[in-house]
């Protein structure tokens, strides 16, 4: 069951650990935690007229979550912070019922539908777009 979680595809994503690192003076920033399995991730984002402009992410996590906050780096640029809660909520529906009707840039969502029978991990791809969804809107 756990080769089902491990695909290349989410390997590769999270090898590529685009965003890892920091910026300088950022904008907002904010760390989230995910208490049950210890996943930890920083984002820091610069912002335009409520755009994002540049993201940075540094996270302690498991494989899952570095992927997903990979795939968040890579379409972040230009995103609001409605954006940010439309492709939350179109991640939380394939973990739902692992289906995608998400489109490019955002296709590689469908990569985390074999996490849907996994509602424990849950949480770790959603924990990079539950912290960037806090930091814009203020809660963190």
């Amino acid at each position: 069951m756990i080769e089902e979680l491990y695909q290349k595809n989410l390997m590769r994503l999270a090898a590529n650990a685009t965003g890892s690192g920091s910026l300088d003076a950022p904008d907002l920033e904010g760390t989230l935690d995910n208490p049950t399995c210890g996943d930890r991730i920083t984002i820091q984002v610069k912002l335009e007229d409520g755009r994002i402009t540049e993201l940075a992410q540094e996270n302690r996590a498991c494989l899952l979550c570095q992927a997903s906050a990979s795939l968040l780096a890579e379409n972040a640029i230009g995103l609001t912070l409605g954006d940010v809660e439309t492709v939350r909520g179109k991640i939380e529906d394939i973990l739902k019922n692992g289906e995608s009707t998400a489109t490019s840039p955002w296709e590689k969502l469908s990569y985390f539908a074999p996490v849907k029978e996994h509602s424990s991990r849950h949480i770790c791809v959603l924990l990079p777009f539950n912290a960037l969804r806090d930091i814009l809107s203020g809660k963190i």
